[in-house]
């Protein structure tokens, strides 16, 4: 009986340290690459385990980053730790679901008794490569192309290209823009709303060591468009994104539950690890069911709370991923938890930090620190791409049963059977149609570059069409929320230019 004990303790899985670094080095030689991050992360892990477990380790599970590419990353710093991992895993991409999945995958290797001790760790360091860059440029040097737009063109389609939807602050906007209208929210209540959450987020941060921004702001102070506040991409000012601008790492531990107590990490300290659910959007966001939901995020919430036995009274702690106020405000009422209640442990990816990919790690290691002690339960929301990836995942001091893991997490069966047909995409059409959604970068002056209209024609095929900034009454039409346009019709006429031209 003690044997089987024994054996089915070493195939839980439970988180049992972590490690954070926020380096504010003003040196840009000086300050931390990604690499040096993940190692000083890694370290921090060691001294919250309270004994040396870096050359112990199994399982070595790595985010990518896109701050100083390396293809083989994870070998790079493996090949770093005292010993080699034998091991050792990088997600495809810098993608803000990739760090649950590498959790779900060291608890699915526990599960199977593969492993009994692993690290996922991740950083980025655009802060340092900008910093870099820049003294590049003043030496007369080229300075290397922006990572985060480079890796942006990278992915775009042909018809993205072409309507230059290339970055998240031209995509979010399309799902803002479509859920307020779906949900029947003026501008000033859904506007209300995101300032609502994100001033919650910036109190978090103010109580958070490892937050990058840790001044709480007044919700006022955050919708108010201002000098230092300038609309991004409307409805967004500068303090509702993610703040990407940071030097960041973080690490955390996973072991088997008997290999944490050889180890002798007190009971208090263990958080097991809870079943996941993980699914997707199409990849091409223009290919969409629909801007007002995502069933890929509505699934694998609630399949996680439902494969966990829990409830959103259940919830102690949540994080509810916050690259834009719109993923929050679905996941949000797919839970049914208030917009008054922090939806983040963190501090979100505005003031706790949004270091790319590897911003949920930082939730996991904050989400270890305030279940430790307590019998609660916690909740992780996380997103990737444009609002493409969802991955789910419970975090709890409650035993979870040996023989949960392994666990298949792919719920992609589950989100299609959801998903409502998705309509045709058509190029260079001329017609008449409806506004279904839009989206409108602003420059640095605050003035309006143009808006990128996503219509439907009379037989219910998208396609889209430029408002150019000249138009000075459309864009104030669509932005001044005197009514709201999503719904509204127009004509698409081909311009002088041979583009695609909106009039209402």
């Amino acid at each position: 009986m003690v044997a089987d004990k024994v054996e089915s303790d070493d195939r839980v899985p439970v988180l049992i340290a972590l490690g954070e670094i926020s380096d504010r080095n003003p040196d840009p030689e000086a300050a931390f690459d990604s690499l040096g991050l993940m190692m000083e992360a890694l370290k921090a892990a060691e001294r919250d385990a309270g004994t040396p477990i870096l050359d112990r380790l199994d399982w070595l599970g790595v985010e990518d980053q896109i701050s100083f590419p390396d293809p083989a990353l994870h070998e790079t710093l493996a090949e770093r730790l005292p010993a080699l991992p034998p091991i050792r895993v990088k997600t495809f991409e810098a993608s803000g679901d990739g760090p649950i999945q590498l959790i779900a995958d060291a608890a699915n290797l526990i599960g199977e008794g593969r492993i009994r001790l692993g690290a996922a760790v991740g950083a980025e360091a655009l802060r340092t490569a900008a910093k870099r860059a820049q003294a590049a440029a003043a030496a007369g040097n080229p300075p290397p192309p922006s990572a985060i737009a480079a890796s942006a063109a990278a992915g775009a389609t042909p018809m993205a290209r072409k309507h230059k939807l290339f970055t998240p602050t031209d995509v979010y906007p399309l799902y803002e823009n479509a859920t307020r209208a779906a949900w029947g929210q003026t501008l000033a209540e859904g506007q209300a709303e995101s300032a609502t959450i994100w001033s919650n987020s910036s109190k978090v941060a103010a109580a958070n060591p490892s937050a990058w921004l840790r001044t709480p702001v007044e919700p006022a102070a955050i919708a108010e468009p201002t000098a230092d506040n300038r609309l991004i991409s409307f409805p967004y000012t500068k303090l509702m994104v993610a703040n990407a601008s940071v030097n960041q790492g973080c690490a955390v531990i996973i072991a088997s539950l008997s290999m944490a107590r050889e180890l002798g990490v007190p009971e208090e300290r263990i958080v097991y690890v809870g079943a996941s659910a993980a699914a997707h959007e199409p990849d091409d966001f223009l290919m969409r069911d629909s801007f007002a939901r995502a069933t890929s995020l509505e699934t694998t919430l609630t399949t996680a709370l439902d494969r966990n036995g829990l409830g959103k009274e259940d919830l102690a702690h949540v994080e509810l991923y916050s690259c834009f106020p719109v993923v929050p405000k679905m996941a949000r009422r797919v839970l049914g938890w208030p917009a008054e209640k922090p939806t983040t442990v963190y501090g979100g990816l505005t003031f706790g930090g949004g270091p790319i990919g590897n911003c949920m790690m930082h939730a996991v290691a904050r989400m270890i620190v305030n279940l430790r002690g307590t019998d609660g339960h916690g909740l992780i929301v996380a997103n990737g791409g444009y609002a493409t990836h969802s991955h789910s995942i419970v975090l709890t001091r409650r035993p979870v049963p040996a023989g949960t893991f392994p666990l298949d997490y792919d719920v992609q069966a589950e989100a299609e059977a959801k998903r409502e047909p998705v309509p045709a995409l058509l190029d260079d059409y001329e017609g008449e149609g409806v506004i279904e959604t839009y989206s409108i970068p602003f420059d640095r002056h605050g003035k309006a570059a143009r808006a990128t209209i996503v219509a439907r024609n009379p037989a219910g095929e998208r396609f889209l069409a430029t408002v150019p900034a000249e138009d000075e009454a459309a864009i104030a039409f669509l932005t001044s929320g005197a009514a709201e346009p999503v719904g509204t019709a127009g004509r698409a006429t081909r311009d002088a230019s041979g583009g695609v031209r909106w009039t209402m």
